[in-house]
């Protein structure tokens, strides 16, 4: 699963490195790093659309801000211009998203890419001798060379018809597929990742994506992620910094010749 993760791209900068538009309406020197981005909170995400008032033009990339948790078209209002709550769903099962009501029409053409330096899982372990609780101990996956991933994801486009005007709420949801490599001896689940060759067909607003992008991926796909243990500070979504990312003193570490294709370090 992917509930939290960390990212420190500015809407500006990511546009220009992905010549895509910028439509978040962010100043362009506004520092939005988050380094505990949780459900509910407002994220990048990627998408390529057409111009709404020129519809026959080619797709362009479009930088939005989006809801973590997506809102089904049908989702009924609590009150005016307001959804009614629900299950919330910031994560989506890349194996059952395509059939699932709540997902099925943005698999055909709603999809986005989530941007994020990193993500975290907890590791449960063993309580220490003469403790009654497990302890969670949270690791963060990140590229090792800093570079940013690009997670697969979905998107809604939610309003109340009842009034009139209304702008339209922009949601979203990651795709967790089965953890491969190393990273199964953190969870059993893990964001989608899409690499950059698959882009194209991902985005792709006219054409379905090929199912294929929907399946869990070989451990090429993760090579060069590496999975450290981190401060529990994390573990609270009221603490935000650059000290969540901190090596976590006393916590366990793997044996780098069992690493894999994921290093646990």
């Amino acid at each position: 699963m992917c509930g939290r993760y960390a990212t420190t791209a500015n809407p500006a900068r990511l546009a220009a490195e992905l010549d895509a538009i910028d439509e978040t309406g962010d100043p362009p020197d506004l520092d939005r790093a988050n380094y505990n981005v949780a459900p509910t909170n407002q994220v990048l995400t990627v998408v390529e659309r057409h111009d709404h008032d020129h519809p026959d033009d080619e797709a362009k990339l479009r930088i939005r801000r989006m809801r973590w948790g997506l809102i089904p078209v049908w989702t009924k209002a609590a009150e005016p211009g307001v959804p009614a709550k629900g299950k919330p769903l910031f994560n989506a099962r890349s194996d059952r998203a395509a059939t699932a009501p709540s997902f099925r029409d943005a698999v055909k053409k709603r999809r986005c890419l989530v941007p994020m330096d990193g993500w975290y899982e907890w590791l449960v372990e063993a309580a220490p001798t003469g403790k009654s609780k497990a302890v969670k101990q949270p690791f963060y996956m990140s590229y090792a060379d800093g570079s940013r991933l690009y997670m697969a994801g979905l998107w809604s486009t939610w309003r109340d018809r009842s009034v009139e005007g209304m702008d339209p709420i922009l949601s979203c949801t990651i795709l967790t597929t089965d953890a491969v490599g190393d990273l199964t001896r953190i969870h059993d689940r893990m964001p989608l990742v899409m690499p950059r060759e698959h882009w194209d067909a991902w985005l792709d607003p006219d054409h379905p994506a090929p199912h294929e992008l929907l399946e869990s991926p070989g451990p090429e796909r993760v090579s060069g992620i590496v999975a450290r243990p981190v401060s529990p500070l994390v573990n609270s979504v009221r603490n935000n910094g650059p000290e969540l990312l901190a090596p976590a003193p006393g916590a366990p570490a793997a044996d780098s010749e069992q690493a894999g294709q994921i290093s646990l370090i």
